[in-house]
């Protein structure tokens, strides 16, 4: 009697802990994982972004600053787009941009992942039909993935 006890123990510890492993051995938490409105491919690394500020005045990238923090060389300071008043003013601001135009959205001011601005000016761009928005991969904050780099500021 005792053995198939023990068994049933053993099985559903193995089934546990087989469980366990699947579940912190599965995609790990990061970007886009979670539920984004954006594709990996439309994130852009500061690096990038930074290259391309030093490498050209390209009229045809545009940067906007979506959040309450510094403004990087070349943006445009909307403030928090989940405040209605400055979504509304971003929505008057890309009004006329070519839907084509390079676009990079960015916040910075907490955690990527708790981000409140980014989704906003995503999907008011996208619901405008724009189709080449980029947004800037700020995983901890803007002082920690730009700053800190010594990647430009708008004086």
């Amino acid at each position: 009697m005792i053995k198939p006890v023990i068994l049933a123990v053993i099985s559903f510890l193995s089934f546990f802990a087989l469980s366990l492993k699947a579940q912190t051995t599965a995609t790990p938490i990061g970007l886009p994982e979670k539920t984004y409105p954006w594709a990996k491919k439309q994130l852009m690394e500061p690096a990038d972004l930074n290259a391309m500020l030093t490498a050209t005045n390209d009229s045809s990238l545009v940067i906007f600053n979506i959040g309450a923090v510094e403004d990087i060389k070349g943006a445009s300071h909307i403030g928090a787009v989940n405040n209605a008043t400055n979504l509304e003013a971003f929505n008057k601001q890309v009004t006329n941009i070519s839907k084509s135009t390079q676009i990079v959205i960015y916040c910075g001011c907490c955690p990527f992942t708790k981000c409140p601005n980014i989704q906003p000016a995503f999907l008011t761009l996208k619901n405008m039909g724009f189709t080449n928005i980029k947004v800037l991969n700020l995983p901890i904050n803007l002082k920690t993935n730009w700053i800190a780099k010594g990647y430009p500021l708008e004086k």
